[in-house]
Parts: C-alpha cells; sequence; structure tokens
C-alpha cells in the first residue's frame, strides 16, 4: 500500500484556478486505484474544487474566513497544522502542490514537485514578490526526489533556467474535463448573444497578451461589425483595461466581461464562434482542449508549448504580431470550410489528454521513487 498525501499550500490560497484543480483531478484518480491510499492534507483550506470530490480524502476543514479576508498569519496557521498533520498521517510521498521555503511533513517522506510553467523566470515584472517566489520555487525543486513538468517545453525551460537534470524529470501531459454539475444549463445574457462572438478564457494581465488582441480587433473591420469578444473569468474589466477599450473606439457592448462557474463556460464554448488563445507563454494551457471538446474552433499563439498542446488543431498566429492576429481570426471568420476542418481536427487532438492518463502517469512516478 503506498500512502500518497498533498500538501495543503494551494488549496488554502487558490478558490479557483489550473494548479488547484490539477491536484483535485489527479488525487480523486489516483485514489481509485488499487494499492493506493489518497488523501489531500488541507486545513483551513478555501478551494472550491476540493469541495466536489470524495470527502474521505480530504484530512483538513474550510476556513471559517472569506477567502479575501485571509491574513499571512491564519495561512500561516494552515501551513504549521499542515505539517503536523502530515507527521500523525506519515505518508510514503507527500505531492508538494505549490513553492513553500520549508518542507512540511516528515522527513522520511519521499517528496515530489510538478513545475507548471517558468513565467516567473521568464516575466518577473509582470508579478509582485516575483524574486520570493522564485527563492521559494528554487528550494523546493532542489529538496524534490523528482519533478513532474507539464509539457516538454516546460521541461527544456527547467533546465536551462533551474539547472535541473533531464533524469529528474518527468513529462506529463494534464487533462482537460470541466467539473459540471449535472445538466445544469446556464442561459446566457442577450448582450452576449446578440451577435457571434469570439470567446477569451482566464487571465488577462502581462504575458496573456490581451491587449494585442484588443488591437487585433480594433484594426479589423469584418471582426468589429461581425463579432462580440466575450471575456470568461479574470476578474473585473480593470482600469487600463477600461481606458484601452475606449482608446481603441471598441463599443463597452462589444468587448464583454462574465465570471462563473464550470457550467457558465461550458455554455459560452458551445455558443461561441471561435476560442482565442493570444498568450505569449504557456506551461501547458487547458481552455484549447477544452475549446475543442465543445467543438469549438481554436485560434492560438504559436509560442512555448502551445502547438506542443494544439497541435494541428489550431489556426497559429505570432501574439508579438498584431497584423497576425487579425489576420488569423479573419481568416478563420471567412473560411466555413477551415472552421470544420479545426473543429474535426480538435475532436480527434482530444483523444491525446486525459486526467486518467495523468494520474495513472503521475502514480508510475510515485512507484519508482520509492
Amino acid at each position: 500500500m503506498i500512502k500518497i498525501s498533498f500538501d495543503s499550500q494551494i488549496f488554502s490560497s487558490q478558490v479557483y484556478g489550473g494548479i488547484s484543480r490539477y491536484y483535485a483531478e489527479i488525487a480523486t484518480r489516483i485514489s481509485k486505484i488499487s494499492g493506493t491510499q489518497v488523501n489531500i492534507v488541507a486545513p483551513m483550506y478555501i478551494n472550491s474544487y476540493i469541495q466536489q470530490i470524495p470527502s474521505n480524502l480530504i484530512t483538513g476543514f474550510k476556513s471559517p474566513f472569506k477567502p479575501g479576508s485571509i491574513k499571512v498569519t491564519q495561512k500561516s496557521a494552515s501551513f504549521v497544522l499542515c505539517d503536523l498533520m502530515l507527521r500523525k498521517v506519515s505518508p510514503n510521498i507527500i505531492h508538494e502542490t505549490y513553492f513553500f521555503k520549508y518542507p512540511l511533513g516528515p522527513s522520511s517522506a519521499k517528496r515530489v514537485i510538478t513545475l507548471y510553467d517558468m513565467i516567473h523566470e521568464k516575466f518577473p515584472s509582470d508579478f509582485k514578490n516575483s524574486r520570493q517566489l522564485l527563492k521559494h520555487k528554487a528550494q523546493a525543486v532542489k529538496r524534490a526526489d523528482h519533478i513532474i513538468c507539464i509539457s516538454e517545453s516546460t521541461k527544456r525551460d527547467a533546465i536551462e533556467l533551474l539547472g535541473v537534470s533531464s533524469e529528474k524529470i518527468s513529462v506529463i501531459h494534464l487533462g482537460f474535463d470541466l467539473m459540471l454539475s449535472g445538466s445544469v444549463v446556464f442561459d446566457l445574457h442577450d448582450k452576449v448573444l446578440s451577435k457571434p462572438f469570439l470567446l477569451y478564457v482566464g487571465n488577462r494581465a502581462g504575458y496573456k497578451n490581451f491587449f494585442n488582441l484588443l488591437k487585433a480587433v480594433a484594426e479589423s473591420t469584418l471582426i468589429k461589425s461581425e463579432f462580440n469578444l466575450v471575456c470568461f473569468g479574470g476578474g473585473f474589466f480593470s482600469t487600463k483595461e477600461i481606458d484601452m477599450i475606449k482608446m481603441l473606439n471598441l463599443s463597452v457592448n462589444q468587448v464583454i466581461q462574465l465570471g462563473g462557474n464550470d457550467s457558465v463556460l461550458s455554455q459560452l464554448y458551445k455558443k461561441a464562434f471561435a476560442f482565442i488563445f493570444p498568450s505569449q507563454y504557456e506551461g501547458f494551457g487547458i481552455p484549447p482542449l477544452e475549446a475543442m471538446s465543445f467543438n469549438c474552433p481554436v485560434i492560438c499563439s504559436d509560442k512555448s508549448s502551445i502547438p506542443e498542446v494544439v497541435g494541428d488543431a489550431g489556426a497559429y498566429f505570432d501574439p508579438n504580431d498584431i497584423g497576425s492576429i487579425k489576420n488569423t481570426i479573419e481568416r478563420v471568420a471567412l473560411s466555413c470550410d477551415l472552421r470544420e476542418r479545426l473543429i474535426k481536427k480538435g475532436q480527434e487532438r482530444i483523444k491525446n489528454f486525459s486526467w486518467d492518463s495523468c494520474a495513472s502517469n503521475t502514480l508510475d512516478v510515485y512507484k519508482s521513487i520509492l
């Protein structure tokens, strides 16, 4: 029996997000494999995904504080409790869910860490306190018995930027299924459906390259006249974003921000004319696969790991070239045949990615270091 524990780091700091989603998905699946005992040690968690997995996998309790009110002292208390709980559980494997300067739990456990990307190393000016995070990340990588990278692109960056030996790294691609609650259908607002729309998903800051997408839309008479741009997640538009939208003479009814759960997102994927992914850098990039699973054609950047994930199922552009973005969107908009080809290729492409495969390969890594 292999005893596997996931620590509390990401679950005490992230309500929603790709990293916590990753651990919720693989922990649930690994627990169903014979010969494993899995628990997520998460005192004072704030995460929403953790509430959707079997309760017997959770050692811990939900924080009594609202996520926005969590203070450093409260987070520190959750780490102290996590350390004590892990020592009591005494697992064979501890999968550290983020980058803490100290190892939590017993020193006898083998440690695995996942590297999601090298964004902080490549774009430090996009983040506050990047220096501290980079220091803690390097410490976590150094003490790990094995490292999982979520793409070959991330592996190459880890070797180059952190000096990690390739023998210490396994590449395991992610899955992509949305966490849907039954057959819930969300009625999209009339403003969203007033005309066909292009869909953007997630954070919009810095390297995500949202401003170049706005500029490409503004430069195209075709796109402006035929499409809205719907932005899901990432919070309300900032003052800087609103100013940019106005400066580009885009209508406030044309660039729309929405939030919600996976059920809302699934409806947007189903209704969108195309999904747009203009990022300059990604460690993996789940949204293009999500889009493909709902027959939403993908128009995307040709940088970092994105071609590795999207393969031949995307219409590519150079994210640093506004004309390239504009021309690629127009090319898809003007060709029903191209759009249908992208949809069909997307259906084939997603067969290469699943959370079940991700979980099984991760368990193989655990076994290999015991």
